[in-house]
């Protein structure tokens, strides 16, 4: 292995922004494992672009190759400042919807009072989003909505997950083709990357997709909240093998937030640990 495919979400898995502590050296040796020559950085997320940017800035992250932003419904490659929005993608994903937008797709759900859309910012031709009450059952709703757009001869993908900091639901719709795996195993294609030279790392419910996956995955320390369903779905896929559980104790840290990345990317590639100390 000579390369390294690395993808990763950022709240609250390179992002320190959840409630549980950093350790103090993580970032700085995510940043050195960053400037090996042979690894190429992802962003994968549900933040949408300018909200990456403000993350990028406000904690000085490295520059990503590549930003799969929107929970997967959109790619970018970044050159510098540059943002360029892969066409590609938008086509492959556009059908599943047979030329509806988000705005038509809404229209559909006008009978189902216990979801909120979310801002229009968080919206985009081939993203949903609502928010949904931590107090209604969720899996009831998402099934009257596969339902509904089962009528309509819409393919979708329903995505839940849960903003901590927030408490509530999010629920988005995506085209059946759109999300995190699907946008990830695009790139890997597009780039000629195996399964052997990608890894991914998560925290949360629109991580678990890729976490049951056959794309090699990390579970951060701090996301216990999801820590008993990503290994009830990787064992239901029966990809056990690519679900790495960060427990703590790699070069001194504590398995949270980079600290966990760095732990599992040296578990499933071990000559990586030489990249991070600084070595070719």
């Amino acid at each position: 292995m000579s390369r390294l495919l690395l993808c990763t979400d950022l709240d609250r898995t390179l992002l320190p922004n959840g409630s549980e502590l950093e350790s103090e050296q993580a970032r700085k040796k995510f940043d050195q494992l960053i400037r090996h020559p042979q690894v190429a950085l992802v962003y994968v997320t549900g933040r949408h672009q300018k909200l990456v940017e403000q993350a990028i800035e406000e904690y000085q992250l490295p520059q990503a190759d590549y930003v799969i932003a929107d929970v997967g419904s959109t790619i970018y490659e970044i050159t510098g400042r540059d943002w360029r929005y892969l066409g590609a993608w938008e086509k492959l994903i556009d059908s599943d919807w047979q030329g509806k937008s988000a705005n038509e797709l809404h229209d559909f759900f006008g009978d189902i009072c216990d979801i909120q859309l979310q801002e229009k910012s968080k919206q985009n031709t081939h993203k949903l989003s609502y928010y949904v009450s931590l107090n209604f059952n969720y899996q009831k709703i998402m099934s009257s909505m596969k339902k509904i757009l089962k009528q309509q001869s819409i393919a979708a993908n329903l995505i839940w997950s849960i903003d901590k900091e927030a408490n509530t639901g999010l629920l988005d719709v995506l085209p059946a083709s759109a999300g995190k795996r699907q946008a990830i195993e695009f790139l890997m294609q597009q780039q000629g990357f195996d399964y052997a030279e990608t890894v991914f790392s998560g925290d949360s419910g629109n991580d678990i997709c890729v976490m049951s996956s056959p794309i090699q995955s990390v579970l951060v320390a701090n996301a216990d909240d999801v820590r008993s369903e990503a290994i009830k779905q990787a064992q239901a896929n029966h990809q056990d093998e690519t679900l790495y559980l960060a427990q703590g104790n790699f070069m001194g840290m504590n398995g949270n937030y980079c600290a966990g990345i760095l732990e599992g990317v040296v578990h499933y590639i071990p000559k990586t640990e030489n990249w991070i100390r600084g070595g070719a």
